[in-house]
């Protein structure tokens, strides 16, 4: 089994390898004399007017006089607009230059281009234009599809933390081992972004170490601190699901402790420096630390402020004895002893510590603040109990001497199959009882070189890294199917992000996942798994952009009522909703136009929302049209604000670049931001829209706004936390705007239709992301005709959400690889010994 290192020289060569053939030309068949292929069938077009029809056919000359007359005022080689010419583009032959080619159709389908105000042809001509490009781009596609080239995938943060659960049941923090994912196309899974280092591969296998010693436990550990850390803007006063009932507040973690023995825990309190807390007010607090449910320590808060710590107070409990696992720990507020009642003094920011923060302008609270909890040990540990963990991963128990090493051996065939993801070779098995054999050779337990072969299965880059070998004897043309076994592997890791589970591995083993049939099968089980929830956490999360929510607080002053626990809400809406889509195998419009949504109390209150109580959510509907599908959900249109003020621009830009997939250019430089336009006018503060109609007077920045302000401004009704409102800055809201195809829109209802008019524009720029999440790696101009084929055959399924996840797994793209340029890398157990000194 080559190591990491041994392999990290290979493997960054293989990843800046040019693809081969970068130049990529397309067939032409009319390169031969042949006459051009002739479509069998025109596929209706949805027209500007929202009506469903087959334009009529125009001769490509005719169609190049369009683009000449139409486009080419701008798309010159003098002008050269947008970086694009078009003098030499020809209708007849678009596969010539397929960039080009595709860039047109996406413009044309979202009606972005002639833009506004210039000159359009009359009737359907743009609709034919762009339907005599597809036809012909769609049919060189089909006679010899192109599945592009993807360098080999690495587990990024998710995958790894599924896989080792998977595995061992361990849930492990991977952040505490590798770097930040580096993303492209919104996506943290795409290969050729994936690059290796020498911290990286260290990471790697300073995980392996790590984790192989949790799971089987270490009754030799050494005394370690762990510590957990409140998010700051958390509300304080709620009782926090698996803390103990009666409790408040505080946090509940779960942690995996390493051997029998004695543990501290600590806790740090954040405390108010204006007298409140530290002046004694907040008497009888006490925070209750409970394992499993059962309290094992009680700490007495400090009530006087610590000179050597004026900014918190630190406190601590006696040594717990606790057994080696996993067990959850909490740590939350009990009342206090005395009767009365405490409460924040004009207060309304729920005891969060952003509240304490701002104690001069909205006072100051009497209850004290858990900041951070730290578990310390373990002391004097006296071995290693039983737990679920060591019962998964020791499946044998051998009683003599001789059956140890085909118990080992059998534990290593079941798990090494599991971690490598395909059936373990000699080789494999060979490098991995070397292992176990040398621990059992230097005076090593049983448990001890189990343990071993376990960190070097995790080391392994069959672990690691998602290899798709190619065949010995390479195609002609250069492209191969999947074997089964890798086909597994992209099915799981796309449905789950996780590795396949036993069940998939045995239907990849018998061949059955490229028979008729065995794709589909498996697809509509694993869809039917709760692991599929990873579609919505994160397929849908990081194309939505859910993780921008993190870094975008709301100000305090403005927004008191935001806190931890509605953030949490928020993304958990969008997550929830998605993820019904896909169980109930809803159309993927719904995305755009549903009338009902996922609520718990806290978020319900929120939009305004009664009789919904408790921390469930649940589905409700909306009481009126004035929320519908997304673009309503106030994850989005909090994390498209701003800290003080609603963002029309980067709810516009949002629009374009997620939902229809044409970003706007980049501004030129030297424009002002528009926070640098003045907010007043008169000392009366300005609205967004006054704020955006002086910026725009800037003629460099009038092209693009023109395009996003409108959709932002149609937005306009919900603040920046997505509450809905009359007024912005005093003033009665005025969203009304030309959108870039000519509609108007003036509030979210009357966008949403006008985006549902470009179906087809959100319905490819849904499945093209949906592709590239599925395959890992950016899709280009060749991939367009599949995602056509897709949204065609799914409109006859009424467009459900399996009819584009089916469509993505039979995809080329999915299916199929390219020879890459550089040597495969091989697999193997041999030389694993060498990870070890």
């Amino acid at each position: 089994m080559k190591t990491l290192s041994a392999l990290a020289v290979t493997l960054s060569v293989a990843l800046l390898s040019p693809p081969p053939g970068t130049a990529r030309p397309n067939p032409r068949p009319e390169a031969a004399g042949a006459a051009p292929r002739k479509p069998a069938a025109i596929h209706p077009v949805l027209h500007r007017t929202g009506t469903t029809r087959a334009p009529a056919r125009l001769a490509p000359a005719a169609l190049n006089g369009v683009v000449k007359q139409y486009c080419g005022k701008c798309h010159n080689d003098t002008m050269k607009r947008g970086n694009l010419t078009l003098s030499r583009f020809d209708v007849a032959s678009p596969f010539a230059q397929t960039d080009i080619a595709e860039r047109m159709v996406a413009k044309l389908r979202t009606g972005m281009m002639p833009p506004v105000g210039s000159a359009r042809p009359v009737g359907d001509t743009l609709d034919a234009l762009v339907m005599e490009l597809e036809t012909r781009l769609d049919s060189v596609a089909a006679i010899d599809p192109d599945p592009g080239r993807r360098t080999f995938q690495r587990l990024n943060r998710a995958e790894y933390q599924a896989a080792v659960k998977q595995l061992l049941g361990v849930e492990v923090d991977a952040a505490q081992y590798l770097p930040p994912d580096t993303k492209s196309d919104n996506f943290d899974n795409i290969a050729d972004v994936q690059a290796l280092s020498p911290t990286l591969l260290g990471a790697y296998l300073r995980a392996a170490g790590d984790i192989s010693w949790l799971a089987v436990g270490n009754p030799r550990a050494s005394a370690g601190a762990t510590t957990y850390t409140m998010p700051k803007l958390a509300s304080q006063t709620a009782h926090v699901e698996g803390a103990p009932f009666g409790t408040r507040g505080g946090m509940v973690v779960t942690h995996l402790f390493p051997a029998d023995g004695e543990y501290r825990f600590g806790a740090n309190f954040f405390h108010e420096t204006t007298g409140a807390f530290a002046g004694g007010l907040a008497r009888g607090e006490a925070l209750e630390i409970a394992i499993d449910g059962e309290r094992v320590a009680l700490i007495e808060i400090d009530r006087f402020m610590h000179a050597s710590d004026p900014n918190g107070v630190a406190q601590g409990a006696p040594p717990v004895r606790v057994t080696a696992g996993p067990h959850k720990v909490s740590a939350a507020f009990v009342p206090p002893r005395f009767q009365g009642v405490v409460q924040d003094l004009i207060s309304p920011l729920k005891y969060s510590l952003n509240s304490t923060s701002n104690a001069v302008a909205y006072g100051f609270t009497l209850l004290p603040h858990l900041r951070e909890l730290t578990i310390t040990g373990p002391y004097a540990p006296s071995g290693v109990s039983d737990s679920h963990i060591r019962r998964r991963l020791f499946s044998c128990r051998p009683t003599t001497i001789a059956a140890e090493r085909p118990c080992a051996l059998s534990i290593v065939n079941r798990l090494g199959t599991q971690a490598y993801r395909r059936p373990l070779t000699d080789e494999d098995r060979g490098g991995l009882m070397s292992l176990y054999d040398a621990e059992r050779t230097r005076g090593g337990s049983f448990e001890q070189g189990v343990r071993l072969a376990l960190e070097g299965m995790l080391a392994s880059p069959d672990f690691v890294f998602r290899f798709e070998r190619a065949p010995s004897a390479a195609p002609r043309n250069g492209r191969y199917a999947l074997r089964d076994m890798d086909l597994a592997s992209r099915l799981s890791f796309f449905l789950w992000s996780a590795p396949p589970d036993d069940a998939l591995l045995h239907v990849a083993a018998r061949g059955a996942l490229s028979q008729p049939g065995g794709l589909e099968r498996e697809v509509k089980r694993m869809l039917a798994d709760p692991r599929a929830q990873a579609l919505s956490t994160r397929f849908a999360a990081q194309w939505l952009r859910l993780p921008d929510l993190d870094v975008v607080t709301p100000d305090i002053r403005q927004y008191p009522d935001f806190d931890e626990q509605l953030r949490t809400a928020m993304r958990r809406e969008t997550e929830l909703f998605f993820d019904d889509l896909v169980r109930r195998d809803r159309p993927v419009l719904d995305l755009y136009r549903a009338d009902y949504t996922f609520v718990n109390e806290r978020l319900a209150q929120h939009y305004g929302m009664k009789q919904v109580v408790g921390p469930t959510f649940r589905r409700v509907s909306y009481p009126d049209a004035t929320r519908r599908g997304l673009l309503s959900h106030a994850s989005i249109l909090t994390l498209t604000s701003h800290a003080t003020r609603t963002s029309a621009v980067d709810r516009g830009k949002w629009v374009m670049e997620v939902l229809l997939n044409s970003p706007p250019p980049p501004p030129p430089p030297g424009v002002p931001d528009l926070e640098a336009t003045p907010g007043t006018d008169g000392g009366r503060p300005l609205t967004v829209r006054e704020r955006m109609e002086q910026h725009r007077k800037n003629p460099s920045c009038s092209s693009c706004h023109k395009m996003m302000d409108p959709i932002g401004l149609a937005l306009e009704q919900y603040d920046a936390t997505g509450k809905v409102r009359l007024r912005d800055n005093g003033m009665p809201i005025d969203s009304r705007g030309d959108l870039w195809d000519g509609s108007t829109a003036s509030n979210a209802v009357e966008l949403q239709t006008a985006l549902l008019r470009r179906e087809d524009a959100l319905l490819r720029t849904f499945t093209r992301n949906l592709m590239a999440y599925a395959v890992g790696r950016r899709m280009d101009a060749t991939d367009m005709p599949s995602v056509r084929r897709i949204v065609r055959d799914a409109g006859r399924q009424q467009h459900r959400m399996s009819a584009y996840i089916m469509g993505v797994v039979k995809s080329p793209a999915f299916r199929m690889q390219k020879i890459e340029s550089s040597p495969t890398v091989e697999s193997g157990a041999s030389g694993a010994a060498s990870l070890h000194r």
